[in-house]
């Protein structure tokens, strides 16, 4: 039976809230999101080992707490007597460096900052030699649209220094939680998908969109459907002027656009 060991409250649209600390197997600790008066709708936001210092917990915390989306995946009984992330099986090899390139030629690898060291991702600047820019591995994911293998080399290197004091990855580590966990997902593969139903099959994005429910109508009372709204959640158009197009989409709204507007299993158009 677990324990509830500490508690965070925040008012959310559905009401109070709270953050709650549970007890694992072998000394392990849940972070749970969850309904205030009931504990119900229970979402796992990380699984901490019994060796990992307090600090991390609340860096989940505020994390969660400052991301508008606050998006975790359901907690599962199995949760329980699983095994804490950063103790589950790594690659064989362990860490091993690497530098990653995304398809505008510009290079992502891990390296530590500041004193103590902390490891993060970092983009080299236009040119060799150029400022580095500190980036989370979530933007990084992004930039390659690919989640390898970010995660893996991420994976590696946490359980890699883990316990080397001179080297701080609590941050790492805690973004690879969000990312695992967050209901936030890339949307290439469904891009890919709607362009192909588009240019081989003949569906324009009126009717993917109208099939998806989102119509808009002329004076007339004409109907059609909001390319724009399917341009943006499929990555080809920027939510707003001056940006990039979004690299990412809601899992809902993925499922919705292959389900109803492709006649897809959304498992289909989901990267692993």
């Amino acid at each position: 039976m677990s324990t509830r060991i500490d508690r965070e409250r925040y008012m959310a649209p559905d009401g109070w809230r709270e953050l709650v600390l549970l007890d694992g197997v072998g000394g392990s600790r849940l972070l749970v999101d969850r309904r205030a008066h009931d504990g119900g709708d229970a979402r796992l936001l990380a699984h901490l080992s019994g060796e990992e210092p307090a600090v991390n917990a609340r860096i989940v915390r505020e994390q969660f707490l400052s991301d508008p989306w606050r998006g975790a995946r359901r907690l599962r009984a199995s949760d329980f007597t699983a095994a804490p992330e950063g103790e589950r099986e790594t690659a064989a090899d362990g860490f091993r460096p690497a530098v990653l390139v995304d398809r505008a030629g510009r290079r992502y690898f891990l390296r530590t900052t500041g004193t103590p060291a902390e490891l993060r991702w970092h983009r080299e600047g236009r040119g060799r030699g150029g400022p580095l820019r500190c980036l989370s591995a979530r933007e990084v994911i992004g930039a390659l649209e690919s989640y390898e293998p970010v995660c893996s080399l991420t994976r590696a290197a946490v359980e890699r220094y883990r316990r080397d004091r001179g080297v701080s990855v609590a941050v790492l580590s805690v973004e690879l939680r969000r990312v695992e966990s967050s209901p936030i997902v890339l949307n290439r593969l469904l891009r890919e998908a709607v362009l192909a139903a588009v240019g081989e099959q003949g569906v324009s994005f009126s009717a993917i969109a109208m099939a998806c429910g989102r119509v808009k109508r002329d004076r007339r009372g004409n109907g059609s459907g909001e390319t724009s709204w399917l341009a943006r959640r499929v990555g080809l158009l920027p939510s707003s002027p001056g940006a990039r197009p979004n690299p990412w989409v809601h899992s809902d709204t993925l499922a919705l656009i292959a389900r109803d507007g492709l006649g897809i299993a959304p498992r289909e158009v989901e990267l692993p």
